[in-house]
Order: structure tokens, then C-alpha cells, then sequence
């Protein structure tokens, strides 16, 4: 069998036309990339790479005509359900050039660009004066080309002129200092000048651009991130707090302010908290954080969407496991989230970054945008490694897998100057392709090809895994242990299920779980009397719950609760914490199933009932903790509730989380090698796509449950798929002999 991604050195020789058509059908990964671009230079001849990929279609369409009725379906054919683009900059280069990035934009393949999102002192020179007589000419260009474009409101880029004149716009830092201009985000989110200045910017864009049918979507402003400690923000913050809690008297008795004599007498008396302090004004703080930017966010909603047609969507590009406030919330007002995903030094980690995208897909609970992902390197790293050769099209296509509908990267050219001149770009301060551009093209290639499969497709999974902003906070400001990490705790229960090829969406704790086999529940500190009423119902339906220690601690305003862990749960869980302790070094655990360490941190506890079954114990360690539950198991009716009071070691934790998958029903239907990701996307008809990555530098043979049809090597493959490294397929089933 032909490794996808093996190279064959017949193919480099002079070859008829026919056997070169076969060949680029055949290589995947980074030999196919290889191959394409030594037949032929991007920029000159017929028998360079749009030729290749001109004949490649063309074998594609008819082997898919053969193998998958849907490839006939003119009305798909019309849907773009796969963006692929750049955040472009004109403003920062003679109009003269725009043409010849644009072309190469088309050459590439790309289907839209992000302009605006730092170009305020372009469009508004002065106050009240406007010019957007450029970025319509970038937009018809652009248009022209087939390219349609996504604005951005440029608020997170505050000009010269308005911080000059409005002083007070600077935020205050932590230490007490005014931030300086000349960076992004250099504002107080709560300053009235600024939302003024961002609802003119804001509105006035909308009513220029708003109908414009070349704009499919909005973003407002940039990767939130400011925290501001002025006296503005501390007066603001203090009338939040009067209107949440009413009166004094109940704000003093939910964050205990007996303690340490903080008692307050009077609203002015109440600070920013700026490092450790009281857990409840901490925990206030940062929800008022959320709302600050919510109530931003809304200043720039209400004056942009009245311009907007049905179906432009507005959206904000959100950093990862970024903590500053609750994303969930802020999504609330969006109508499609999207996220900014870099790797600075080494390489990625896939089930990592898998969890990130299926992150961002849990804030709106359906497909992402990516819209800043890095072009070979980036800048601000401790060594900014560049992505290996084909690696940039696997990752492109990993974020697919996990519901990604477009692939932005960022930057499209090197800027002559400004902060940020070494990072990576498709087009380089020349003006002339960098190698990645050929890859990139191959990923436009691929898009215009197969995207249709994946129109209105989506990510259907059967586990949960609740992610709480609340408990996530309340727990690194008191870790107990310095390795305790909340977020890697969490990861602790996704990748022993992400290396089995189970898909798993990341919620908010507040979702409904009605559509969920498995659901998992990492250190919910923070139980509401909703939340556990949501995890009860879900049992009583018949479902599998897993918790984990340090869950069920303190109420909503970070107060201990009066009444043992997992309060709330204690009934549904089988079980009660009489203590806790962070570990110095690992203990023994020991089970019929596993056995094996824990680390960080142990409970212990004690059953409730007879049904609880212990499925391992501790070992001998601190006297406490001998031969103590470590993990039970509860039955309720037809449901089934874990409880993990021991932080496993890795291996134990996947052999567990394995059995657990298994007892749920939820296992993968792919036996699949180590580096190797198997994901599934569904089609609006329920038809399956499944797209198959080859994460290693080596090739590997994936075996195959039926016979698949690969619509990227347009080719039946029966038994088995061999992957070369960094390969991609992406599968349908074969039903019928063809």
C-alpha cells in the first residue's frame, strides 16, 4: 500500500501528464507538498502548481461523481462552509500594491480577509472626521477577486489624537501607574470618554458598511485584556456592587468581613483587590471584570447591529484558556465565537490545542471561527520556532476536525515597522511569498475541493466536560499545592478521552446536558443549587457522572459552605470529604482494574450508603489516608456516578477514564495508533465525515472499520489507511461496492 505522504522518486522524473494527475491524487501530508511545489513555481509556467492542482481537481471530481452522490449537488456546491484568509493591512502600504496582494490572496485560494480591527487613525484622522473611502476601494478589490471581507470596529488600537485629548482614557496598572500609549488595549473599559469615542467609531462604520454585501461579519475590537485600577473603575466597581448586594450589612456577611476587622461601614470604603485578599471581594472583582467588557461590548452592539443585515454575524476573537473574565457570558451577546491560536516554542501538542478549539465551540455551542492563527512563527516567544514543513496544513485541517468553519492567519504581510516586524507572515516585507505561501495555497486547494462535504456539518459528541470561570478563579488564588492547576486538571480527564478518538465538547456549567452519555465535572468548587440539580437530572436519566475532588466547596460568593464536600452532591456522589491533603510526593493506589500513584492532591473520604462500591483504595502512605477510597463508584437506577478523591498518575488516569468510556458506551469506533487523531463532523442529512490526522513525523497505517472513500486522494481504501507524516484524510464510508 502507498503511504499517503511517502514519497515515490518516479514521481519527480519527467512522467506523462496522466501519471503526474495520479501521483498528486496519491501523496498526502508533507510529500505531496514537497512534490507539488518542485514540479512548479507558484508565479510561472503551466506546468507549475495551478496546473497540478487544476488536474488534481479534475480526478478528484470524477472519482467523487463515482463514489459520493453528494459531490452532485449543485446547491452545496454554491456554500463556502470553509473560509480560508489573512488579517490584511492596506492602509499600511501604497495603493498602487493592493492588486498584487490580492492577486496572490486569490492564488491562494483565500475566500475572505480581516481589515480594520487596528486602523482607527486611518478611518477617524481627526474626531468626528472620517475616511473610508480606502477601505472601500480595499473591499471592492477585494470583492473583485472573490475575496469577501470581515471588519473589525478598531477600538483595541485607541489613536494619538484621542488619548491627547482625553488623558483619562489611559488605564491604570496594578502598581498604580497610567499605561502608555503606543500599544493595543490601552484603555479604561469602563472610561465614559472611551465609549462615546468606540460607539462613534462603532456606528459610524456600521452605517457606511453595515449594507455592504461584501462584509459577512463584524469583529469588535481585539483580544479583550486590560484590567484597569483607576478611580473610575473603583467607583463603577462599588455601584456594581451596591446594586448586587443591596445593602452593606449583606455584603459584609457574605465575604465574612468580621475576619481581619474588614468590615465595611460605607461603599466608598471598598478597594480594587490587587493581589491576595478576601476570596469574596476577589471573586466580585472579577465578575465585575466580565461585566465591565460586556457593558463595552453592548456599547458597540447597540449602535453597530441596527446597520446590519439578517445573517452578518458579529463576533470576538478570544485568546485560548485566557482567565481575565467568563467567556461564556460575554458569548451571550455574540453570534458566533471565535478564538486567536499561536504556538510559540516547540510544537504543538494536539490534544492540547484539540481541547482549546472545543473550548471556543462550547462558548456558543456550535462552529468557530479561527481567526488569527500563525503563519510558521510568531514573536513573542521564548524561542519562536517555526511550524514544520506541512505542518501548518495539518493544523489547519485539526482545527476543522474540531469544528472550525474558517482559518485566518495573521499576517498576511510583514509590516515595515511597529512592534511585531518578526512575526511570521505569508508575504514578506519584499512583498514576495514566503515557502509557507505554497502550503497555504495547498489548504485553499483543498477547501475549494472538499469543502462542500462539510457544509452545515457539525460536531456531535456524547461527553461533557463542565468548565467553570467561578471555581477556576476561586481555586488558583488558594491552589494549596503549587502544582494544583486548574485548567491542567481538566485536561487530566480530556486527553485520556481525546487519545481514544472520543469527541468531547467543554461547557459552561450552567448548560444543559440533555444531549450527553458521559459527563465530567474537574474541581467544580463553586455548586450551585441549579448546577446540581442539572447533574441529578442527568443520572436520573440514565447517564454517567464523574467527579473529582475539590468540588462542592463554597457557595457563589466564595464563602466556605457549612456542610462537608461535594456539598450539594453528597447524596448523588455516595460520598463525603472528612479531609484533604495536598501530597509532597506520590502515594500508592491500588485496584482490581489499576493500579498505580497518585499526585498533588488526596481526599480523604468516607461512604454514605451501601450501594457505593470502592473501585481502588489508597496504599500505604501518611497513616490517614491507608487504605482509604480512592475512586467509587455509585449506581442510581440505570445511572452511575465516579467519584475521584485521588489525583492519578497519567497512566492510571487513562486506563481508568478508559473503563469508564467503555461502561458509558461512549468508545471510539477507531483503533487507532498513538499520534493519530480521528475526528468526526455531521452533515445536516446525518451523513458522517471523518477527518484522520497523522500528528507524527513518521508513517503509520490506520486501521479502517469500513470501507472509505479518502475525498482528499479521491480513493477507495479498504482495510487499513497508511498515513505519511503530517497526513490528512478525510473519509466518508463506502455502503455500496463501487
Amino acid at each position: 500500500m502507498t503511504f499517503a505522504g511517502a514519497t515515490d522518486d518516479r514521481l519527480h522524473g519527467q512522467r506523462g501528464q496522466q501519471q503526474s494527475q495520479d501521483a498528486i491524487g496519491n501523496l498526502q501530508g508533507l510529500d505531496a507538498f514537497q512534490w507539488v511545489t518542485k514540479t512548479g513555481n507558484c508565479h510561472h509556467g503551466n506546468q507549475g502548481v495551478e496546473y497540478q492542482l487544476a488536474l488534481s481537481a479534475k480526478s478528484c471530481e470524477r472519482m467523487a461523481l463515482m463514489m459520493d452522490p453528494a459531490h452532485n449537488d449543485d446547491t452545496e456546491r454554491k456554500l463556502q462552509p470553509l473560509h480560508l484568509g489573512a488579517a490584511y493591512y492596506p492602509e499600511h502600504w501604497p495603493e498602487e500594491r493592493w492588486p498584487e496582494d490580492v492577486a496572490l490572496m486569490q492564488r491562494a485560494g483565500f475566500s475572505v480577509a480581516r481589515l480594520g480591527e487596528f486602523a482607527w487613525s486611518t478611518l477617524e484622522p481627526d474626531e468626528g472626521e472620517f475616511d473610508f473611502d480606502w477601505l472601500d476601494r480595499a473591499i471592492t478589490l477585494l470583492a473583485d477577486h472573490g475575496i469577501a471581507t470581515v471588519l473589525g470596529t478598531p477600538t483595541a488600537a485607541p489613536p494619538a489624537w484621542l488619548i491627547s485629548r482625553y488623558p483619562d482614557i489611559l488605564p491604570i496598572d496594578d502598581r498604580g501607574q497610567q499605561v502608555q500609549f503606543g500599544n493595543r488595549t490601552h484603555y479604561c473599559v469602563n472610561s465614559p470618554q472611551f465609549h462615546r469615542a468606540a460607539a462613534r467609531i462603532a456606528e459610524n462604520m456600521g452605517r457606511h458598511f453595515g449594507a455592504n454585501p461584501q462584509v459577512i461579519g463584524w469583529q469588535l475590537d481585539n483580544e479583550y485584556s486590560r484590567i484597569c485600577y483607576c478611580d473610575h473603575c473603583r467607583q463603577v466597581f462599588q455601584n456594581y456592587l451596591r446594586e448586587r448586594f443591596d445593602t452593606l450589612d449583606a455584603l459584609n456577611e457574605r465575604w465574612s468581613t468580621r475576619y481581619w476587622s474588614q468590615t465595611y461601614s460605607d461603599w466608598f470604603q471598598i478597594p480594587l483587590p490587587i493581589g491576595d485578599h478576601n476570596p469574596g471581594l476577589r471573586l466580585a472583582f472579577q465578575q465585575f471584570i466580565t461585566e465591565s467588557y460586556r457593558r463595552f461590548q453592548q456599547v458597540q452592539l447597540a449602535v453597530l447591529c441596527p446597520h446590519l443585515p439578517d445573517g452578518i454575524w458579529v463576533t470576538h476573537n478570544f485568546m485560548k484558556w485566557f482567565d481575565g473574565y467568563d467567556h461564556y457570558i460575554l458569548s451571550e451577546d455574540l453570534d458566533l465565537a471565535s478564538w486567536d491560536w499561536y504556538v510559540s516554542t516547540g510544537h504543538n501538542d494536539f490534544r492540547e490545542s484539540g481541547a482549546a478549539h472545543d473550548l471556543v465551540r462550547g462558548y456558543k455551542r456550535k462552529n468557530f471561527w479561527l481567526m488569527e492563527t500563525q503563519p510558521g512563527s510568531v514573536n513573542w516567544g521564548g524561542i519562536n520556532k517555526a511550524l514544520n514543513r506541512a505542518e501548518t496544513r495539518l493544523l489547519a485541517w485539526h482545527a476543522v476536525a474540531h469544528g472550525a468553519d474558517a482559518i485566518l492567519y495573521w499576517q498576511w504581510r510583514s509590516a515595515l515597522g511597529g512592534q511585531e516586524q518578526l512575526h511570521g507572515t505569508l508575504v514578506d516585507q519584499s512583498g514576495k511569498p514566503r515557502p509557507l505561501y505554497d502550503e497555504v495555497r495547498w489548504i485553499g486547494h483543498e477547501f475549494s475541493q472538499v469543502g462542500h462535504l462539510l457544509a452545515g456539518s457539525t460536531i456531535k459528541s456524547q461527553v461533557a466536560i463542565l468548565h467553570d470561570f467561578d471555581s477556576r478563579w476561586s481555586m488558583q488564588w488558594q491552589p494549596h499545592h503549587r502544582d494544583f492547576d486548574y485548567v491542567e486538571h481538566l485536561l487530566h480527564y480530556y486527553r485520556p478521552l481525546a487519545a481514544h478518538n472520543v469527541g468531547v465538547d467543554i461547557l459552561s456549567a450552567d448548560a444543559e446536558l440533555d444531549d450527553y452519555r458521559l459527563v465530567i465535572v474537574p474541581a467544580l468548587t463553586i455548586v450551585t443549587a441549579e448546577g446540581a440539580e442539572r447533574l441529578r437530572q442527568h443520572v436520573k436519566r440514565g447517564g454517567y457522572l464523574v467527579l473529582t475532588l475539590r468540588t462542592g466547596i463554597r457557595d457563589r460568593y466564595n464563602a466556605l459552605l457549612p456542610m462537608r464536600p461535594p456539598a450539594g452532591l453528597t447524596e448523588l456522589a455516595g460520598v463525603e470529604v472528612e479531609e484533604y491533603f495536598a501530597l509532597e510526593k506520590p502515594i500508592p493506589v491500588e485496584g482490581n482494574l489499576v493500579s498505580g500513584k497518585a499526585h498533588i492532591w488526596a481526599e480523604r473520604i468516607t461512604l454514605l450508603n451501601d450501594s457505593s462500591v470502592v473501585s481502588m483504595r489508597f496504599g500505604v502512605s501518611n497513616g490517614w489516608l491507608d487504605g482509604q477510597p480512592a475512586v467509587t463508584v455509585t449506581p442510581h437506577g440505570r445511572g452511575m456516578v465516579y467519584y475521584f478523591a485521588a489525583y492519578l498518575d497519567e497512566t492510571s488516569q487513562a486506563k481508568f477514564m478508559g473503563h469508564i468510556a467503555r461502561t458509558a458506551l461512549v468508545r471510539s469506533k477507531w483503533k487507532a495508533p498513538a499520534g493519530i487523531e480521528v475526528a468526526r463532523r455531521v452533515r445536516p442529512d446525518g451523513q458522517e465525515i471523518w477527518i484522520a490526522l497523522n500528528h507524527e513525523l513518521m508513517n503509520q497505517r490506520l486501521p479502517l472499520p469500513w470501507p472509505a472513500y479518502d475525498h482528499l486522494r479521491c480513493s477507495r481504501f479498504d482495510g487499513e489507511l497508511a498515513l505519511g507524516p503530517y497526513a490528512v484524510a478525510l473519509l466518508t464510508q463506502i455502503k455500496d461496492d463501487a
